[in-house]
């Protein structure tokens, strides 16, 4: 029996499990389902005025340049660690109220939306960074080299 061998030890990027790609599983409550392969962008097509899943839909683009060099590039993930984790990140009342004072005081705060978005752009980086440094927190306080 001839295999396809290309991708056969594919992992995720977060949690290392062993993914497969069987048509019509993606999401399905089941081992294959949790952990069937899936294409995430690093830095979303939409901030660069594109739409992957709606072809030919232009929209105002957040970044003319990205920020972090990275547009076009992706990793793998598993369907769990990709649309659970990534896509629905937990954010406390607490954490939104912190948030929002770390905009006003960059004053990145709108008392009322105008043609432009560049504040919506700065609020993106905002937030990566304080993803960024309480990643860089928690892995040296674990003993993890940064």
């Amino acid at each position: 029996m001839a295999r396809n061998l290309e991708k056969q030890d594919e992992r995720c990027a977060i949690c290392g499990c062993l993914l497969n790609r069987r048509k019509g599983k993606y999401g399905k409550q089941s081992l294959l389902g949790r952990a069937h392969a899936s294409k995430h962008q690093y830095v979303a097509e939409r901030f660069f005025g594109r739409s992957g899943n709606r072809k030919g839909t232009r929209r105002l683009r957040l970044f003319e340049k990205c920020p972090w060099g990275l547009e076009g590039e992706y990793d793998v993930f598993c369907y769990e660690c990709h649309e659970i984790l990534l896509h629905n990140p937990v954010f406390t009342r607490e954490n939104i109220l912190v948030f929002a004072d770390l905009v006003k005081q960059k004053e990145l705060n709108e008392a009322r939306k105008n043609r432009s978005n560049e504040k919506l752009g700065r609020r993106v980086q905002l937030q990566h960074e304080v993803i960024e440094l309480g990643l860089r927190t928690l892995k040296s306080k674990s003993g993890c080299n940064p």
